[in-house]
């Protein structure tokens, strides 16, 4: 049952770094820099993919949506902060509120199931090489980030459907810099035991799930490498998923930590800045991460670079 409060408000008030107002140029100078590396650097993955032939593979693929996945996380939460450290005004209505709720929540499990799928496509081209190209065909791989899109949005739209319809206290302050789930679950008059439980299943079926079928790939990935005899064909079979290993560490390490870890009264400052690296920081280093250590998209970043310099 809920209390008698307001079931609809107005406006929440994004806290963001409020307590940090003297370094407010400084803040504004390094979301501003990030929100525009990122989206850059994203672009150019997904013009990279979309243009060149030779890298129309289920890994380049998976790479592209992660890229278009990454493009809409930042733009649904940074610009927002840059307008409040900006303005000073951190009003953000209820429809703007849970409609960033929901493309975040959509963006993190769509993210957990394109990593995953990554690492069945590392598992298949290095543990089964010669079945690659059956196992892992265009209608196999298609499906697989379709199912990711889909599975993520209709969860999303469910979820906060549901928290949309609670009832709000009178203090309307998000101790974030986004409509956060959990600190919006704060703010509410109703009791939320059945929710907290659909969380914690979520939390399994969307991040452990995904996260322990990545640890299985890269278990047998690395047993499969650790068979080859020549330290080379070991250095290029590992060179060829280390990006991913880099980014899956940093993303599923940060989330689920984040919302395994017991609440505290201390925690809200702690969750802000850790949430900035699943929500800032990988976002912006993935371009970086596969793009620096992957030989293909070098040669074809060279290669668009120094066209258009002929030019």
């Amino acid at each position: 049952m809920c209390s008698n409060y307001t079931l609809y408000p107005n406006d929440f008030h994004l806290l963001a770094f409020a307590s940090y107002v003297d370094l407010c140029q400084i803040l504004f100078i390094v979301v501003l820099v990030i929100y525009l590396l990122t989206v850059t650097g994203n672009m150019i993955i997904v013009m990279s993919v979309c243009l060149v032939y030779s890298l129309h593979t289920p890994m380049y693929f998976f790479l592209c949506n992660l890229s278009i996945q990454d493009i809409i996380y930042v733009s649904a939460i940074l610009p927002k902060l840059i307008f409040i450290i900006i303005t000073g005004d951190d009003r953000i209505s209820f429809q703007a509120c849970f409609t960033q709720m929901f493309m975040f929540a959509a963006c993190v499990d769509t993210e957990f199931c394109i990593l995953t799928s990554m690492a069945y496509d590392r598992y298949v081209a290095i543990c089964l090489p010669l079945q690659y190209h059956i196992i892992m065909n265009k209608k196999i791989y298609v499906l697989l980030a379709a199912t990711s899109w889909l599975v993520s949005s209709i969860n999303s739209c469910i979820f906060t459907f549901i928290i949309s319809k609670l009832s709000f206290c009178v203090t309307l302050n998000v101790n974030h810099y986004f409509c956060d789930l959990r600190t919006i679950l704060k703010l509410t008059c109703c009791k939320i035991r059945t929710i907290t439980i659909i969380i914690f299943i979520e939390i399994v079926l969307l991040g452990i799930v995904p996260f322990v079928l990545i640890v299985t790939s890269y278990i047998k990935i690395i047993s499969t490498i650790l068979k080859i005899h020549t330290i080379e064909g070991r250095l290029r079979a590992f060179s060829s998923c280390s990006s991913h290993l880099i980014i899956v560490s940093i993303f599923c390490g940060t989330v689920l930590s984040l919302y395994i870890k017991p609440e505290s009264a201390n925690s809200e400052e702690l969750d802000k800045f850790l949430s900035l690296l699943y929500a800032v920081l990988v976002p912006l280093l993935n371009p970086l991460v596969y793009s620096l250590r992957n030989k293909e998209v070098l040669k074809v970043l060279k290669a668009i670079t120094s066209r258009k310099i002929s030019r």
